[in-house]
């Protein structure tokens, strides 16, 4: 985010850039995931990281290369991916 000048930005500039560029969220904040349904949105996916605070910053990664593939075709079609060290778990957008 700090490279794409969103360093401090609101969920919604997160959410609008990510629609703007074509690209995934991956977050540990399940706001993303409420504005979403809230919204119907059909865009941007998001990867929700659970238990995100347990997981060093290494573990998060090795967690999301051994997952992103399997992952793929729900995210570009649009998905909130739930990622836990046990389970992924992929629901299609809009969220209802």
């Amino acid at each position: 985010m700090l490279d794409q000048g969103l360093g401090g930005a609101s969920d919604e500039e997160v959410s609008a850039a990510a629609v703007a560029s074509g690209r995934i969220i991956i977050s540990a904040d399940s706001d993303f995931a409420t504005m979403l349904a809230l919204s119907q949105g059909t865009a941007p996916s998001l990867v929700l990281l659970r238990s995100s605070d347990h997981l060093s910053p290494r573990t998060q990664a090795d967690l999301l290369l051994a997952n992103l593939p399997g992952l793929a075709d729900d995210l570009a079609e649009g998905a909130v991916v739930s990622l836990g060290t046990t389970r992924a778990r992929a629901r299609r957008l809009p969220l209802r």
